[in-house]
């Protein structure tokens, strides 16, 4: 009986791509595989990172390449690669530089690692995954945007920060794009298993919305140069891991839905179930009229992206 460890690969060894990483390695989640065109880079923190496993007790092998051989039989690929927004930068400036990129890496995952599941992660992301799953021509089932896993582990950090418990006691969703047009849904978060809304005045919960949806931007802002990463990487791997261990997780990320919230053909974030299969089933959660007021503001922000990703490629 053969038992062969899972293996992860990361597209893009910069900030984001060497994070997810670390965490993938240092949870043992199989053996991981950074790849870069920058194979220096690539190599260089592979190396540093399979260092750390003496310390940190973990037996995942880290390898760093450029050649795409060697992510062929990956369970899981994060896709991570692609241009940061420069500050004067539009996203649709965005959109055409890492339309590019994704392609090639999508032609490089199709090609060695086809039964892989990929997760999204570079920006803007709900037009990333659209175009990557064009690329691959994978079912929906295999190609999931890391958007809501991220958003709500902000929303739920500032929940916790704001009333002083602890954040595993917090649980809270968002949904929509993963931009400005995002839909936390403070309606649902629950405190220890109390409402949120029995806990927090209108007004708090009102700002804690606000800064869920910009909590990007802050981070950002404070940087001057760069995004954020620790976060990010980790709403990957909390995805990756649902889906390396079967874990039937739940966890907000951006699918393709087809009629689910009457949407069709377009990645919104939604609640999905995540499994060894990938996408094993969306939760459609029945919204309030002002939910879903702001649900539609986010389909449609997601389709002027898509509309520039479709200018782009014409």
């Amino acid at each position: 009986m053969s038992h062969k460890r899972k293996k992860i690969a990361v597209i893009g060894a910069g900030f984001v791509g060497s994070t997810c990483a670390h965490w993938a390695a240092s949870k043992e989640l199989g053996d991981v595989v950074v790849l870069d065109i920058n194979d220096g880079a690539a190599k260089g923190k592979s190396l540093d990172l399979a260092q750390a496993g003496p310390v940190y007790k973990f037996d995942s092998n880290v390898m760093g390449t450029a050649d795409y051989k060697d992510i062929a039989d990956s369970d899981v690929v994060i896709l991570t690669a692609g241009m940061p927004r420069k500050p004067g930068m539009s996203r649709d400036d965005l959109i055409g530089i890492n339309a590019k990129i994704v392609k090639d890496c999508c032609d490089g995952i199709k090609k060695h690692a086809p039964n892989s599941i990929v997760i999204v992660v570079c920006n803007p992301m709900d037009a990333m995954a659209v175009h990557a799953k064009r690329c691959l021509g994978f079912p929906r089932e295999r190609v999931i945007g890391m958007g809501g896993a991220l958003d709500s582990s902000r929303f739920r950090t500032f929940i916790a920060e704001e009333l002083k418990v602890s954040v595993k006691d917090v649980t809270g969703i968002v949904i929509g794009n993963h931009g400005d047009a995002m839909v936390p849904l403070p309606r649902l978060a629950t405190v220890g298993g109390v409402p949120l809304t029995e806990m927090m005045s209108a007004e708090k919960i009102n700002a804690i919305v606000a800064r869920t949806k910009s909590a990007g931007a802050e981070i950002g802002g404070l940087l001057k140069t760069g995004s954020a990463y620790y976060a990010p990487s980790a709403g990957a791997v909390e995805m990756a891991e649902a889906i390396l261990k079967d874990q039937k997780r739940l966890i907000p990320c951006a699918i393709e839905l087809n009629g689910e919230y009457g949407v069709k053909g377009m990645f919104v974030g939604v609640v999905a179930k995540l499994g060894g299969k990938g996408l094993e089933e969306i939760v459609s959660v029945k919204l309030n009229a002002d939910e879903q007021a702001e649900f539609e503001k986010s389909v449609a922000a997601v389709k002027s992206l898509v509309d520039g990703l479709n200018a782009v490629q014409a």
